[in-house]
Parts: structure tokens; sequence; C-alpha cells
């Protein structure tokens, strides 16, 4: 391509840099926009009530005839959750790998968006045209099938994104990462790397899936009850090499947990697991077999509330229960914020008698990352060599880490850009220079409502979960100036009200007090008589009380 000295490329994230989760990444060159992954993150602990996040899309909706298409590197939720959502404000094609398509279908069938969809089916040798630009894409191991990064030629260079990736020689699938075809895009010469920054913390190699494989083999063949596997729905390797242990200690297998069913259905549809004939049963079959015949396959891995492994540790799932003497492994490492919630059902296993591995895969055997740790972060920099390096896919200090690592291996510290989300790097002429930054943020997802919550519905959710609510009820006289009825105090999570008589007669008095006051001085505004309700009452009630609840005055005029 040749150059065109008025035009640059444009390279930021609206998600995914400077945390876990909602990956979207965007690469522009004049009038060509290409969005990579487009993911969602679960809300943290101060987002009360709400379900998932995904990227503030303002900057993509307002140049949406500048977007050719979403790339998506694999099908984990962190990269194609927000999907459903982007799709109904952005109607540009998607492409995906084989598995990839197959998740994202399914998620595009339940938000009715199927249809008027366009899905274009890739591989490692694709190349696809994106107006003036050109994506290919390279193998890469990551912990489910299908995945792939991405390299857009533009005219100021090749702009390499890796995805998720690590390098494991001794592949589940037998999906070695190319090697090959990396180090030919290297030697083209990359003007800029976006590289997966999760375990830059992590020195050395991550372990290949394989070392879980036959320690779930060892336990399988010496457990003498059920064992049950809780995992990653996603991970189709994990998922397979569970299949294969039932297999040599000959046990049945049991699918359980709605995203865990569906994984598999789709896997197996699609030719990424092999499951004997007659290995799968229904959870209503578990009870009728011999306990060191059967396996269940389960959702839970984070202890997340409505798990399947959760509620059977709860003992109050439907279909199955967990008994003395069963063993529950946890394959998988919780995720910062998750252990709480982890450790809460470990207690519950412990005291339904169960044998429970957990912890650090390091320990148990039971889990590896999919992500590549520091010498395969500096594999991934010496064989791309780029001029420029955008550490990507992980928290601030993930960011440094992989920045140091770039230096390490020899890359100038001025050619590497360490960006939040929204921070834009522009390249011309071959030179790059941070940007203007672009709207970037979190949109809270609440039910069916999309981006109605926010920082002030909150903060109200923080309050309200603290010290409660008191709800004033009065009706006033316009013409006479005086109360006819209340007021009228109802407290909700603030005090029970039958233990507290007194503390509300007194608040009765109060409010009456400033009504009265305020209408004696003819003070007849709504908002007025409303804010002086409030501001006496929560003074009071915090001498009282020390609690600041919420107060929600309803005045009635007649």
């Amino acid at each position: 391509m040749s150059k065109k000295n008025m035009d640059k490329v444009v390279i930021f994230a609206l998600g995914g840099v400077g945390e876990i989760g909602k990956n979207m990444y965007v690469v522009q060159y004049g009038n060509d926009i290409v969005v990579i992954d487009s993911g969602l993150k679960f809300p943290e602990e101060d987002m009360l009530g709400v379900d998932i996040v995904i990227p503030d899309i303002t900057y993509l909706t307002e140049n949406r005839d500048k977007v050719r298409g979403i790339l998506i590197t694999h099908g984990h939720e962190d990269h194609i959750g927000g999907l459903p959502y982007v799709l109904k404000h952005l109607n540009v094609p998607v492409f995906g790998t084989k598995l990839t398509l197959g998740l994202i279908e399914s998620k595009l069938k339940e938000a009715g968006l199927l249809g008027e969809t366009k899905r274009i089916l890739i591989n490692a040798d694709s190349e696809v045209k994106l107006g003036g630009l050109t994506a290919t894409f390279f193998r890469t191991n990551h912990s489910i099938p299908d995945s792939v990064g991405v390299c857009i030629d533009t005219p100021e260079g090749y702009v390499v994104h890796t995805g998720d990736f690590k390098f494991d020689h001794t592949p589940v699938n037998e999906q070695h990462a190319d090697l090959h075809k990396m180090g030919m895009i290297g030697n083209r010469g990359v003007l800029a790397l976006l590289s997966d920054s999760t375990n830059a913390e992590r020195p050395g190699f991550t372990p290949s899936e394989r070392v879980v494989g036959a320690q779930l083999e060892e336990v399988f063949r010496s457990a003498r009850q059920r064992v049950v596997v809780a995992t990653f729905a996603s991970n189709v390797h994990r998922v397979q090499q569970v299949i294969d242990a039932c297999y040599v200690s000959n046990r049945k297998l049991a699918v359980i947990g709605r995203s865990m069913v569906n994984v598999v259905s789709i896997a197996q549809e699609l030719g990424y697991l092999n499951i004997p004939e007659g290995m799968l049963i229904e959870p209503e079959e578990v009870g009728k077999l011999a306990a060191d015949r059967v396996a269940i396959l389960s959702t839970g891995s984070q202890g997340e509330p409505m798990s399947a492994l959760t509620r059977m540790a709860r003992s109050s799932h439907r279909k199955v229960d967990i008994l003395p003497g069963d063993t529950v492994i946890i394959a998988a490492t919780p995720i910062p914020g998750n252990e709480r919630f982890v450790g809460r059902t470990v207690d519950e296993l412990f005291r339904l008698g169960a044998n429970v591995i957990y912890g650090p895969g390091s320990q148990t055997g039971m889990h590896v990352s999919g992500h590549g740790s520091q010498e395969e972060l500096k594999l991934m920099l010496n064989i791309m060599r780029p001029k420029y390096f955008i550490p990507i896919h992980g928290e601030y200090r993930m960011l440094r880490q992989h920045g140091q690592l770039a230096e390490a291996v020899g890359m100038e510290k001025e050619n590497i850009f360490i960006v939040d989300n929204g921070d834009t790097v522009e390249i011309q002429n071959g030179v790059a220079r941070k940007g203007n930054k672009v709207t970037a943020g979190n949109v809270l997802i609440d039910g069916l409502g999309v981006g109605d919550v926010g920082n002030i519905v909150l903060r109200d959710r923080k309050l309200l979960s603290q010290d409660g609510i008191l709800v004033v009820v009065v009706t006033i006289s316009k013409q006479e100036g005086k109360i006819l009825s209340g007021p009228d105090i109802i407290s909700r999570g603030f005090v029970y009200v039958r233990e507290s008589e007194g503390l509300l007669d007194e608040a009765n008095k109060i409010v009456t007090g400033t009504l009265m006051k305020l209408m004696g001085e003819n003070v007849n505004e709504w908002a007025s008589l409303k804010t002086n309700v409030k501001d006496a009452l929560g003074r009071f009630l915090y001498e009282q009380t020390r609690r600041r609840p919420m107060i929600l005055p309803i005045i009635m005029e007649v």
C-alpha cells in the first residue's frame, strides 16, 4: 500500500487495558475502523445489582459509517460477551473462527439478532478486506480451541494483536501455535504490537494443559465415590480431559449448569469435543448408578451464587446432592475478587463431608493458565520485533511489567506506550505519539436496562444497602395550609418498627413541626418542603442513631 501523508494510524482500547475483561480494541486509518473483540466483564463488589459491564462504544456509534467489521480472536466471554449489546447499535459484520462463531451465534439467537447479523467464518489462513485495510490471522494456543491473533495491514505498516495466548508445545487438541507464520510477520516488519499482559508478573513458562489431564486421571481412578469437577464452561480443553478421565476410569458423565450444557453441546456438534457414545447421562440418573461409576461436570468454579456447584454445596440443587465421600475438584484459580465466594463454597462442601481439591493450580495440578508467562511474552516480542509496543489485556501493574519485559529484550522505552482505555496512539510517517483521548468507560447492564444505571444510581443503592430508607408520607391542604393526614413514616432496612416506636414518634413530631413552621411562613413549594423535611429529619436521626438512611418525603396536596 502507498502512504497518504494526511492520514495516520490511530490505535486505542475501549476496554481491556488497565483492567481484566470487556476487551475491545480499535485500529483506524482514515475512514476505515476495525474493531477487535467485543467483550464484557462481571461487576465489582461496589456495583450493586449490576449484572454485567460492557465498554462505552460512543466513539463507534458516532463513526458507525466507518466501522468495517468486528474481528473476534476467540470465544471467551470477556471477548464476545458484549456483542449482543454492541450489535444493537452497530450493524456490522462479525468475523470469527468456527467454534467462536458457534458460541457467538448462541448469544445472538438469545438476543434475537441472529437473522440480522452478518457472520463471516475465518480461519488462520484467511485474508479479509476491510475497506482500505486488510486483516490476516495466525494460530495461537489458549484455553479454548480456535484462538487466533490478528495482523492488520495499514498504509503505515502492520499492526499485530496477539489475542490471548500462551506457547503450549503439547496442546490437548494438537493445535500448535503457528510460530512459522508469526516469524514471517515479524520478518516483514511490525509497526505496532498489542500483546496480552495477563501473566506479565509470572516468571518462567506457563505449564501445558496436558499436566492437568494426568492429574485428573489419577484422581478419577483412585476416587471411591462420585467425582465432581467445576471449571470454566468455555475451557473446552479441560472439558475434553474430564471426558478422557471418565473414559479411563469407566465412569458416566453428567453435565450440569446452563452455560456448561450450552458450550458442551455446541463444541460437540462442531467436532471440538470427542465424547464416547453412551457416556453422557442426565442429572436425574446420577443417583441411580454406583457412586464409583459417575462423574459430574459443573459450573461454579468461581463460587458464583447461582451456579450449579454453589447450589449443590448448599443442598439446594433440584437434581444432585453432594454426599459424604464425594470428591470435588475446583479446576480453576479464583479470579481476583472471587476468593471469598470460592472459600465459602469450599467450606460448605467440607461440611457435607466431601473431599475437596482446591487452591492454586501450581499446588493441586488441577489448573494451568491459558496465558503466557514472562518467558513466553518475551518470546512473542522477539518473534514480532515491533517498532512500537502497546501492552494490553491486564491491570495497570501488569501493563507496566510487560513494558519492562519489552525493555529487557531491547526495545527503547520511548517506543513503549502504557495507555488507559480511551488513550490513543497515533502513528504517521512511521512516528508514534500519544493523541487525543476518545470517549471510553463502563456501560452497566442491569436486567434489560443498558446504561440507565450510573454513578448516582449506584450511590443510592450503596446508601440503601448501608442504612436503609425512610419514606415520609404527608397530605396537606393547599387552601388552608394545614396537615390533613400523616406524617406516616415507613422504615425499610433502617430500624425495626416495633422496637423503635419512640424514635419514630419523635421523628413524626420533627416532620410535623418542620412542615407547620414552613406553612406558617407561607412556604408551599414542594421542593422547599421536601428539602427542609429531609434536612431536619436527617439531622435528628443521625444524632440519635449515627446512621444516614435515605429519606424520601412524599407530600400530596389536596
